[in-house]
């Protein structure tokens, strides 16, 4: 019953509190300024839009193949924009964190409307004579964009009118969003507590592989395109870190799969994006104080 209560209301709070964060940091700049570096928007846009539900589809098909439900769950998240946490990481990492902002902004308004059109895709392809219902397209779309990109518009309104509390704001919620974020994960475990321990040893590889399969795209694909390597750990850092709220909420809620095993993979994944993060973070920024 609580965890129920908690997936239908806790959840669209968890998710309200973290994308009002996101907004927090937001200005109209930010939307401009995707204009002034477009091959590093596209770069970003094709690893964070293509590429990683590229690799969600063929990891759950390589991996997952005998774990339906767990298979989704890892499209689902792979379908996800990037975490709003991607940003810090980006600072601390010595990347661009303009940019990393103007790829959350890109990848979180696209995929409000690719979700609920890939997740009924992969519904149909791992369990299509199943009575697992599929999202309604539209009505899926409009409580993604109520639970995302409302809170974050109303921030970026909050930051409009008083930028000193803004910023005074921004470190208690970004507190806040990380509680609320390892209660997610607590809850999504203890509903499927007496299959949690064979769930992760069958999803933690692929969440491990998808998780920093993203990571290494991320980073040597800008080389490629010869972009700099403050834009190549930008990139790197945008790709591997997911909004694993929201795809536990698009997979547990009521309101949506109503599914908790689906939600395994994100749970799990949550967990190792900031083991190797980082660990990432702190090579980066440790080789470039050596070549200071």
């Amino acid at each position: 019953m609580v965890s129920n209560v908690f997936a239908t209301v806790g959840l669209p709070i968890a998710l309200f509190v973290i994308m009002f964060g996101l907004g927090l940091s937001l200005t109209l700049n930010d939307f401009r300024r995707i204009w002034e570096s477009p091959k590093a928007i596209f770069v970003g846009s094709l690893t964070q839009l293509v590429l990683l539900p590229i690799l969600g589809f063929s990891i759950a098909e390589l991996l997952l193949h005998d774990s339906p439900e767990l298979a989704i769950g890892l499209i689902i998240l792979s379908m996800c924009p990037g975490g709003p946490t991607s940003n810090l990481l980006t600072h601390l990492g010595n990347g661009d964190t303009a940019l990393c902002i103007s790829l959350t902004v890109i990848s979180s308004t696209i995929k409000v409307f690719t979700i609920p059109i890939m997740v009924n895709i992969a519904i149909q392809q791992y369990i299509p004579d199943s009575a697992q219902a599929q999202l309604n397209v539209i009505d899926s779309i409009i409580k993604i964009l109520v639970i995302m990109i409302v809170p974050a518009f109303v921030g970026m309104f909050v930051k409009a009118r008083s930028e000193k509390f803004a910023e005074r704001a921004q470190k208690p919620v970004k507190i806040l969003s990380a509680i609320f974020l390892l209660l997610v994960i607590a809850v999504a475990v203890h509903k499927e507590r007496a299959n949690i321990a064979e769930y992760i040893m069958i999803a933690g590889p692929s969440a491990l592989l998808l998780n920093l399969a993203g990571m290494t795209i991320g980073y040597y694909l800008p080389k490629i395109f010869h972009l700099p390597v403050k834009q190549q750990v930008t990139i790197s850092i945008e790709t591997s870190i997911q909004n694993g709220t929201l795809a536990i909420a698009i997979a547990s809620s009521p309101l949506m799969l109503n599914n908790t095993t689906m939600a395994i993979p994100a749970a799990v994944y949550s967990l190792i994006m900031f083991i190797t993060a980082g660990v990432f973070v702190y090579y980066v920024s440790k080789r470039k104080a050596i070549a200071e």
